[in-house]
């Protein structure tokens, strides 16, 4: 399997910012696409962030513009930087290998490798 570790999270003003990591396995950033996913109490699991092998991104319209994915293979962590929060940006942030369709509990779809997750708690 791939292990992978986010830290980062935390709690922050609405406009506020936090910066996520997701630290992995040697060479896992190399040899997979990669996702931040995100899950608040309640709702299903949602995609927010991809990065590919080759660098390219793409975002959910929820955070695009306010949202950046970035990756560091030689350090094997990506991050996903999170300005202008919002309290609807409050969930638990989960990275992922192979970014698919998704649904239920983010872990539960276990053709994928996932982290154990980290808290975002976005106040008003």
């Amino acid at each position: 399997g791939v292990d992978l570790v986010e830290s980062g999270g935390g709690s922050a003003q609405a406009g506020g910012s936090l910066t996520l990591s997701c630290t992995a396995d040697e060479h896992t950033l190399e040899y997979f696409d990669m996702g931040w996913y995100r899950q608040a109490p309640g709702d299903e699991c949602e995609v927010v962030a991809v990065i590919n092998r080759d660098g390219s991104r793409d975002y959910d319209a929820r955070v695009a513009g306010r949202f950046t994915i970035s990756k560091d293979n030689a350090k094997d962590t990506m991050y996903l930087q999170m300005n202008g929060l919002k309290p609807e940006d409050t969930a638990v942030y989960y990275c992922a290998t192979d970014p698919s369709a998704v649904v239920g509990n983010c872990r539960d779809n276990d053709y994928m490798y996932w982290g154990q997750g980290t808290q975002v708690t976005v106040s008003s």
